[in-house]
């Protein structure tokens, strides 16, 4: 064994360090609050401090930037391209959180409440560059236990302690069933290091690198168990159950929280654990053409699916906006499918499944949080919003805030000029070029675009309908006055990122090609 002396290892774990100093950064501010928030909790002292702390993040992480050669490739920190670009959409929708939430955090909760904030931003961004399983686990519980007592914190009425057990309840068993799984891939390859791990898979499973090769059981089990466990996290159908509850109990910054950040994490865990990111992403544990996009493109399918049929049935709002998430979710995992058809591509492709992903989360993040935060911002004790008719008229009471959700709503539906539509164009592009090795597994790639399209239209039906009790009723009740400037600047930013990204989308597919390149021989075949 190699002593911590020796100047190599010490080399190694200064890289290591260096690479998650924004994450350091963040844990720490969140634990100042934690420890000083009983003497002084005061809402805008513990908003500044978290501002200041996500700045300095953010500086930390443009200005010292970890390279890849400083971290050997069996650290459990892989600081590549889809690490740096999950961590700037952990940092930005942290400061975007910090905003939003302003009506829901009071004196008695604020240091707790951007604590664990800032926490679960951490949690993301850690996750984004996992490389062992541990690392990874460690990740995802950083964001959920902090969502435990986010979901507690601003109000303990019944719907708001109803809403925080079924999700402390459901987590803790999608936990456990990750562990299990991760127990059976450490147990086939005997290491928790993820590269290694999607390394050895492939090379027993692969005729071509071990002449008996044969497929384990215990690696099917294992990964069935871990596509369910990260299903909980990202709404796949059967395991969104839990979704249209929380999010009409649970107070409605939180919702926007829950709506995000586990989906990022998700499927970047996602991705890396099936090989699908990293520095040479074209290794898959099972066979390409086959079981892994089939398993994949039947989630999808029935998610996006069931999550739409049900939307249309919805009259309350926040209902409507979970279900919506589970559609999305769907629209997503078309990402997965086409990246797991790359490493195997005999023919030309033009978009890459995990950059196509990237751009949709990115988007999807913009106009999903941006929609909680107008419901959020109008709003009050007096004349809450639950049901679709309580936004009756808004356009006319508060044209901005009705101008803002009307963009989201466009966007959630995919119509051009939008981010919505980049990503989905991206999504739905890809799904029908993807490559195969059959003609059976081009079919489905081309049906599921097909799917995806058909889908987005039924998804126009509640979408609009929400547009048109703006716009077209007359109001329920007076216009209330609304005094929550931060949510409304978040909103108004939201959307205006939107519109910018839908009307100029180029730099986030730049940067979303720049974090996950197609693998190298998809390129090879594209160019012949």
């Amino acid at each position: 064994m190699t002593p911590l002396t020796d100047p190599g290892v010490q080399l190694a774990f200064k890289g290591v360090f260096r690479a998650v100093l924004p994450e350091i950064i963040l844990v720490g501010t969140a634990c100042l609050a934690f420890l000083a928030g009983p003497f002084a909790n005061r809402r805008w002292l513990w908003f500044v401090v978290s501002v200041l702390g996500l700045t300095g993040a953010m500086v930390v992480a443009g200005v010292v930037k970890a390279q890849l050669p400083d971290v050997p490739a069996a650290a459990s920190i892989l600081p590549d391209g889809a690490a740096g670009f999950v961590r700037w959409v952990a940092l930005i929708s942290a400061a975007v959180f910090v905003f939003v939430s302003w009506p829901e955090v009071n004196r008695t909760n604020s240091a707790e409440y951007y604590g664990c904030l800032l926490v679960a931003a951490a949690g993301v961004s850690l996750t984004g560059r996992a490389n062992d399983l541990v690392t990874l686990f460690l990740g995802l519980e950083l964001i959920s236990i902090p969502t435990y007592i986010l979901l507690y914190l601003p109000s303990q009425a019944r719907p708001n302690q109803e809403a925080a057990v079924k999700y402390f309840l459901l987590s803790v068993m999608s936990s456990a069933v990750l562990l299990f799984g991760f127990s059976y891939l450490y147990g086939l390859t005997g290491t928790t290091n993820i590269t290694a791990i999607v390394d050895a898979l492939t090379k027993a499973h692969d005729p071509r690198l071990t002449p008996d090769a044969h497929l384990s059981p215990l690696a099917l089990v294992a990964v069935v168990m871990v596509v369910a466990a990260v299903g909980f996290r990202v709404t796949a159908v059967p395991f969104h159950f839990y979704a249209p509850d929380v999010y009409e109990g649970a107070p409605a910054g939180v919702v926007a929280q829950l709506a995000f950040l586990p989906k990022v994490a998700g499927f970047v865990a996602l991705a890396r654990l099936l090989g699908l990111v990293g520095a040479d992403p074209r290794h898959l544990p099972f066979d390409s053409s086959t079981q892994l996009p089939l398993l994949l493109w039947i989630l999808a399918v029935v998610t996006m699916t069931v999550g739409n049929v049900l939307a249309l049935l919805q009259d309350n709002v926040r209902r409507m906006l979970a279900y919506s998430g589970v559609a999305h979710g769907g629209y997503m995992l078309i990402g997965l499918v086409v990246a797991s058809s790359l490493p195997e591509a005999k023919g030309a492709t033009h978009v890459g499944g995990i950059e196509a992903l990237l751009v949709y989360l990115a988007a999807y993040g913009a106009m999903k949080v941006g929609a909680f935060a107008v419901v959020l911002f109008l709003n009050t004790p007096d004349r809450p919003v639950e049901a679709i008719d309580d936004l009756a008229g808004a356009g006319t009471s508060h044209p901005l805030s009705a101008a803002a959700m009307a963009v989201f709503l466009l966007s959630l539906i995919g119509l051009p000029l939008t981010a919505g539509f980049a990503g989905k164009l991206l999504l739905f592009v890809g799904a029908f070029t993807a490559p195969a090795d059959t003609a059976a597994m081009r079919n489905l790639y081309q049906a599921l675009a097909v799917v995806a399209a058909v889908n987005s239209a039924i998804a126009a039906v509640y979408y609009l309908r929400v547009l048109g009790v703006m716009y077209l009723r007359t109001p329920l009740r007076p216009a209330p006055k609304l005094r929550a400037v931060p949510t409304f600047l978040a909103a108004v930013a939201l959307a205006g990122f939107t519109l910018v990204f839908g009307v100029w989308p180029e730099p986030l597919v730049k940067a979303a090609r720049k974090a996950a390149p197609v693998p190298a021989a998809a390129r090879a075949d594209a160019g012949r």
